[in-house]
């Protein structure tokens, strides 16, 4: 055999031989893959994929051994079913053991029990998903199941979103209800609110309506029989998924026959997690933020069992199905999700400030702020997004300015709402045109108002639309009060009401105010009383300041007052006005 060289540089795949009859090559690229991407053919089908594997709750053990009880048809399944067959993001939105996992995970096996199913694990990387599925040839669907986990870089951004959806992969993940509020709340071109934007959201009630009461009621499984009969102010799921049991054992566990260090040690899981430093958290981190809870609660007078019981105890499995502490890897442990949704205590500041020491980068920063902010700790919130802006962090920047100017430090807010919106950061703009406009730099804010406005600021939009109908300039500001109420602006709509009775026009006013008061908008219906009893027609009005006074909204309880007054109905009118006095001036 003659000699054989190979030139050029670095090569791939190189087969030398006289003659070839097969061969199989591997691509190199394959072997740096993450490793769930490295074989599709081991992505179970649908069909066959087990609802314990897809991220359900557990329940109590059946009668038969099953660890899962027979699903129970909810009123959102539907709707549900019908948004994962038309493709893209579908997010199931509600509280922790409201059955968004099984109800997800029964609507992907109605409607494409034939396909692949593609479950990244928490952590890996999403950058390279789309060509896996795309060189794997395979039906398929995108599985996210805690959709807080896969939202940052090499996440679910929203250039992987956009691959699936050519390739005609649907997406389907579940979030809780917090966690979607606080990616909601971050800045219009962060990674979470961009995904989250383009998502079709499906909420899911943890407290089951009638509906789903009574086809749970025609099951013969016991574990929904019993559910159906003791849930009380639990939703079924959530009995069923042992979360009021494991909540109650946790807050008894503080006596001083109980397991105080145990508690503590699922507490400290619960408060960090409620700050909003990312977890799965190491076993050391739990033991030395612990003893702050165990001494606010008594210290040595509970007689603490030694640690490594306490851990024991916090980990062991309750009616074969979870944990208060639960493992998700070697040393690594976060709190069952249902005991952080429904805690309710304060977290203590030093364990906000052992967060902020633990946060390793701006995805634990910006939401230990965002909960910061909204628990009324500023301080801490100040603490976490000055760093961040201070490297360019155009958001955090927004924040801190924020948060900088409800404490009166409105120079230095002016300086990074400026900084934040001349680097594209839309919500800067708006909230530089409010302190503009407090200000009485009516002109500049105008402008600003106007950019936001143009690119789609609906708070903006409005608000502009006040400052021109201050101003005189009734003709422009009823056209972007229109535009905004075309867009689901309530107080928009609401504004243009009175804008057009104010004008004469009070049968569309009449129409408007039915609107944004139909959607929940109190000032809506007050105002909507005040046109009904100006037009003679008590007997509506009374009933609709009656709604608005029943859901806190002074002005109506007065206003219900002066009607019942006139009507000569004094004593109800007299107990009114105590009301309003008792809670305190407006």
């Amino acid at each position: 055999m003659g000699e054989n060289r190979v030139d050029g540089g670095r090569q791939g795949n190189v087969v030398q031989a006289e003659s070839i009859q097969q061969v199989t090559i591997a691509s190199s690229g394959d072997e740096q893959l993450p490793r769930y991407l490295r074989d599709p053919g081991r992505w179970p089908r649908v069909a066959d994929w087990d609802a314990l594997t897809a991220g359900a709750h557990r329940a109590r053990p059946g009668e038969d051994g099953s660890k899962l009880p027979p699903y129970v048809a909810r009123d959102a399944d539907g709707e549900l079913r019908g948004r994962i067959a038309q493709g893209g993001l579908v997010v199931v939105v509600g509280d922790s053991t409201a059955g968004k996992t099984r109800a997800s995970y029964e609507a992907v096996r109605a409607v494409f029990p034939g396909r692949r199913v593609l479950a990244p694990p928490a952590g890996e990387s999403l950058e390279r998903a789309p060509d896996a599925v795309a060189r794997a040839g395979l039906p398929c669907v995108v599985w996210l199941d805690d959709l807080e986990r896969y939202l940052g870089p090499k996440g679910l951004e929203p250039e992987v979103l956009d691959e699936f959806v050519d390739l005609g992969v649907p997406v389907v993940a579940t979030m809780r209800l917090k966690p979607f509020g606080t990616f909601g709340a971050e800045r219009e071109d962060g990674i979470g609110s961009r995904v989250l934007r383009s998502a079709e959201v499906v909420d899911l009630n943890r407290l089951w309506s009638e509906g789903e009461l009574s086809r749970a009621g025609e099951c013969d499984d016991s574990r929904v029989v019993n559910a159906v009969a003791h849930h009380g102010i639990y939703g079924v799921a959530e009995y069923m998924a042992a979360g009021p049991v494991l909540l109650r054992e946790w807050r008894h566990a503080w006596s001083a026959h109980g397991h105080p260090r145990g508690a503590a040690l699922v507490s400290t899981a619960i408060d960090l997690t409620r700050t909003g430093l990312r977890g799965p958290y190491p076993r050391e981190l739990l033991a030395e933020l612990h003893g702050g809870y165990l001494e606010s609660a008594g210290g040595q007078t509970l007689r603490p069992e030694p640690l490594e019981d306490a851990f024991a105890w916090a980990s062991r499995v309750r009616l074969g199905v979870t944990s208060l502490l639960v493992p998700v890897a070697e040393g690594q442990w976060t709190a069952f999700d249902y005991l952080v949704d429904s805690a309710e205590a304060a977290v203590p500041g030093w364990l906000w400030a052992a967060a902020l020491d633990n946060a390793a980068d701006a995805g634990d920063h910006l939401p230990i702020g965002v909960n910061a902010y909204q628990a009324n700790k500023p301080h801490i919130a100040e603490a976490a997004w000055r760093p961040l802006a201070e490297d360019g962090d155009v958001d955090a920047a927004n924040k801190l300015a924020v948060l900088l100017s409800d404490d009166g430090r409105t120079a230095e807010a002016e300086q990074l709402f400026r900084h934040a919106h001349a680097n594209g950061h839309l919500k800067a703009a708006y909230n530089l045109a409010i302190l503009l406009q407090d200000d009485g730099r009516t002109a500049e804010a105008e402008q600003l108002y106007r950019h936001a406005h143009t690119n789609g600021h609906l708070n903006a939009t409005h608000n502009l639309a006040i400052l021109l109908e201050q101003d005189g300039r009734t003709d422009e500001a009823e056209r972007l009060y229109r535009h905004a109420h075309a867009n689901g602006h309530l107080k928009a709509t609401n504004n243009l009401a009175i804008l057009l009775q104010d004008d004469g026009r009070t049968a569309e006013a009449e129409q408007l105010y039915r609107h944004a008061h139909t959607n929940g908008h109190l000032d809506a219906t007050h105002n909507l009383a005040i046109l009904l009893e100006q037009d003679g027609r008590t007997d509506e009005a009374e009933q609709t300041y009656r709604h608005a006074h029943a859901n806190g909204h002074l002005s109506a309880t007065h206003n219900l007052a002066i009607l019942l007054e006139q009507d000569g109905r004094t004593g109800e009118a007299a107990a009114l006005r105590r009301q309003i006095a008792d809670s305190g001036p407006n």
